[in-house]
């Protein structure tokens, strides 16, 4: 059978899937009830558990999971002695940030310059409804040749663990001789990609103590410790003087030898003002696959609006430091909680609380399911052919099901190329990505299908 009915199928899908993309990212599933209320997360749980159904999947459940969040289950039997394939998303999203900076309200989506603009359009309720046009299409052309699960993740963006403790509670759950997560993205929009390596994750909140309350600034500055100015010094011993990552004990030259990311496109992907350098050393592909990288992603202390002539009692910061594949996610956890109780300014008092870890993954680009993707992708992609990258981000689940299910084959694909600004203000979608990407998993399973009854 061509791949022609296929491509035609979800062409004709695709006004329905927008329509089902904006009733997803309708909600505001920020899976942090301090932001956002938690009814927001249950009915896009709802939402997809609902979807699930209508697709003829069985035993569709909400799963209650120790973080506090649900993730929602279903299993589509397949033929007779057919493979199964585990097919991945998650359904929270990040925050808004300032939802003035955003062109479109972040919670409608909106169609500007040939994208589809809102918060998780690309990361990653738009990979839940590139599963599910999949499977339509297969459905509509012979049927879908595998079995198949779903899970779709209710806190990944949260990295509070819960899937990956229920996972780990329930081993036969998500059992799989393959699985697909739809939760990374291709190099550049129309180069298809499959990513080998993703960094992991650990998140620290940092406390200073100085006084015991604040004191006025011309009464007391100058001898008096200012909690805040204890802080600035403290982050600021996590780089080096042209910016690279310097925690204590932890190791910050690795090279990354595949795929390259030359500088200008990375300048203009991340929208690097004229004029401004960029930090790190070695090349562009070493410093965000193959290195550490810290970043103090929040930080309590006075607004300008409103700010007094005080000195600061005491301050709080939040930080998150990528960890590269090769290096332990729970040592370098370690490394920073040292180094940061170490370095703190004047005999500042410090805490230190964990409030996220993931580890790092690489996965097998080797394995056969990996031919059948390549053979997928150089169809929904004509001319062009499988390539290979890294991607810094984190998704903790990976390394938990590797190690449940060590014969398993992981792969990673997704919407989450330069362009979609994910975790950024006006995050955005490409149809036409995702109207390949669906192309390339439907193939993707027919082909893996095949490959197995040999």
């Amino acid at each position: 059978m061509t791949a022609r009915p296929i491509s035609e199928t979800i062409a004709s899908l695709m006004p329905r899937a927008k329509a089902e993309l904006t009733e997803l990212v309708a909600f505001r599933s920020v899976a942090d009830p301090a932001q956002f209320p938690k009814s927001e997360c249950e009915a896009a749980a709802d939402w997809v558990a609902d979807a699930l159904r209508a697709e003829d999947f069985q035993d569709v459940a909400l799963l209650d999971t120790p973080d506090g969040t649900r993730s929602v289950y279903g299993f589509l039997p397949g033929p007779a002695g057919a493979p199964t394939v585990l097919l991945y998303a998650h359904y929270d999203v990040q925050p808004p940030l300032d939802e003035s900076a955003w062109l479109s309200p972040p919670f409608e989506l909106t169609e500007r310059d040939g994208r589809w603009f809102g918060r998780g359009a690309a990361d990653c309720k738009g990979g839940f409804i590139m599963h599910l046009l999949a499977l339509r299409a297969l459905k509509a052309n012979g049927g879908v040749p595998v079995s198949v699960k779903v899970i779709a993740e209710g806190s990944e963006e949260q990295g509070t663990g819960g899937l990956e403790q229920y996972a780990e509670a329930h081993p036969e759950l998500l059992a799989a001789d393959t699985v697909v997560i739809g939760d990374t993205g291709n190099f550049r929009v129309g180069l298809p990609t499959v990513t080998a390596t993703l960094r992991g994750m650990t998140m620290l909140r940092v406390r200073l103590d100085t006084l015991e309350g604040n004191l006025h600034s011309g009464q007391f500055g100058g001898a008096a410790p200012d909690a805040l100015a204890a802080m600035i010094q403290l982050l600021a011993s996590l780089r080096a003087e042209d910016g690279t990552t310097t925690v204590d004990g932890l190791t910050t030259d690795t090279e990354w030898d595949g795929l390259q990311y030359p500088e200008g496109e990375f300048r203009k992907d991340a929208k690097v003002l004229d004029g401004v350098e960029l930090i790190g050393s070695g090349s562009v592909a070493d410093r965000i696959w193959a290195r550490p990288a810290v970043t103090v992603i929040g930080i309590d202390c006075p607004p300008v609006v409103g700010a007094t002539p005080s000195l600061q009692a005491s301050a709080r910061a939040q930080i998150s430091l990528r960890v590269p594949p090769g290096q332990d996610a729970a040592e370098a956890t370690k490394l920073l909680t040292a180094h940061l109780r170490s370095h703190a300014p004047w005999g500042a008092r410090v805490s230190v609380e964990q409030v996220g870890q993931g580890q790092p993954f690489r996965a097998d680009i080797t394995s056969p399911a990996y031919t059948s993707m390549a053979e997928a992708m150089r169809v929904a992609y004509p001319g062009e052919e499988m390539q290979s990258s890294g991607m810094g981000g984190s998704i903790p689940l990976c390394n938990t099901l590797a190690g449940l299910y060590p014969e398993a084959e992981i792969l990673l694909i997704g919407l989450s190329e330069p362009e979609a600004q994910i975790h950024a203000v006006n995050e955005s979608v490409s149809p036409e990505e995702l109207e390949r990407l669906s192309v390339t998993e439907a193939l993707f399973l027919r082909n893996y299908a095949e490959s197995k009854k040999v």
